[in-house]
């Protein structure tokens, strides 16, 4: 390797640090004053065009006030009369001084009136600015009120969530009132694919119970060869995966909704409830489960909370190293909101991998994409029930492997 290639990735130029910077391409004039324009917001982009607007106003009545009072000194005219016998060269001689006085007092009487109305027009000029600002402001108002709504929407409140802009019928409040039509359209759409995944959940339960039963009987029958045991015994595998699957969409479609029970509760509780039902499971797969649980008040609905701590611990058991394995949880408060922490050891989760997990039945590496470890709606369902409580879910790689995930909800 040369050293120049050495002091190359030393650098960071290298595979093992961040890519060179490439030489930028001049810019024309036109381009950069193009990509100033964009930079500049709308409201700034209003008032200077209110305040450039005044500015030639001004100076179009400037101009006309220029040439009205020139005109006028213009029309001005004076007539000297001389006693008789006055001789005519000093006639001429007063003439013309009397032409040289008018010309200069014109002259003087223009020069101050522009100086006058230039610094007259800056200052109200100025002024103009400053009232352009505070008109796009409130001609804005019905902007930013639309946007504050649109960034409160969740699957959770579209169904009371509105912009409802009052005032006169003009042009900001037909885009309001078609976005709450809008609105309106997609919380139907969504209510009707909650309905049903929820009825075609409820259908599909009854077969498998049957089914369940069935092969319960089946093999219950003394008679029955090892061969048939073993293929009942399959099948009943399947069918309790299929069970799991759809309470797991059952849930989904019932915590993407509004929530119906909102009561106080302390997660802390409801954290310790969860850790005492998977002990037996983390204890049979061999995971060490360390708690730091903390008082965190919320309100809200305890089953699901509970279901979503359960499945973020569950997930954690079931996706952890082979020996050794470790879960820790910890509750409590953080700048006024409630924070619930779950991190494992496990293998390394990509960082651009990460979000895609709380996707419906999406799994990570092929290894995951066994049937046998769960149905792939887990974070799923965590991230649903979190939204429908008014807080938010993100997960982090976890040096050394696993993951760290953390629910974030208002407190009460």
């Amino acid at each position: 390797m040369t050293r120049a290639r050495k002091e190359q990735l030393d650098a960071g130029g290298g595979w093992g640090g961040l890519p060179p910077v490439q030489a930028a391409d001049e810019d024309t004039l036109g381009e950069r004053i193009r990509v100033m324009r964009d930079r500049v917001s709308i409201r700034w982009r209003l008032t200077l065009t209110y305040g450039a607007l005044f500015f030639m106003a001004g100076a179009v009545l400037l101009v006309a006030m220029y040439l009205i009072v020139r005109s006028v000194l213009d029309s001005l005219s004076f007539t000297l009369r001389l006693p008789a016998g006055s001789p005519p060269s000093l006639a001429d001689w007063l003439n013309e001084q009397s032409e040289l006085l008018a010309n200069n007092n014109t002259n003087a009487v223009l020069e101050y009136l522009v100086r006058q109305s230039v610094m007259v027009l800056i200052g109200v000029g100025i002024l103009a600015l400053i009232l352009g600002y505070f008109v796009a402001d409130r001609a804005l108002r019905p902007v930013a009120q639309m946007t504050a709504t649109a960034k409160k929407l969740s699957e959770s409140n579209l169904a009371h969530q509105r912009i409802d802009l009052k005032g006169p019928q003009d042009e900001l409040k037909e885009l309001a009132d078609t976005f709450d039509a809008m609105l309106t359209r997609l919380n139907v759409a969504f209510d009707t694919q909650r309905r049903f995944v929820a009825n075609a959940s409820h259908e599909l339960r009854t077969p498998l119970t049957i089914n369940r039963t069935v092969l319960e009987i089946a093999l219950s029958d003394p008679e029955a060869s090892e061969d048939l045991k073993a293929l009942g015994r399959t099948l009943l595998e399947v069918n309790a995966r299929n069970e799991k699957l759809i309470e797991g969409l059952l849930l989904l479609a019932r915590s993407e909704r509004e929530l119906a029970v909102r009561k106080p509760v302390d997660v802390r509780e409801v954290a310790q409830t969860a850790v005492e039902q998977l002990a037996p499971f983390a204890a049979e797969s061999g995971v060490t489960v360390t708690t730091d649980l903390s008082a965190a008040p919320t309100v809200g609905d305890p089953v699901l909370l509970e279901r979503s701590i359960s499945n973020l611990l569950e997930n954690a058991v079931k996706y952890n190293v082979q020996e050794n394995g470790k879960v820790w949880i910890r509750t409590g408060m953080a700048d006024g909101a409630l924070v619930v922490q779950v991190a494992n050891t496990g293998q390394h989760v990509p960082a651009y991998e990460v979000n895609s997990l709380f996707e419906p039945f999406r799994r990570l590496h092929a290894d995951r994409v066994d049937s046998a470890k769960g149905s792939g709606l887990g974070l799923s369902i965590v991230r649903a029930v979190v939204q429908a409580h008014g807080g938010n879910v993100a997960a982090v790689p976890r040096d050394g492997g696993g993951l760290v995930v953390t629910i974030r909800l208002p407190g009460r």
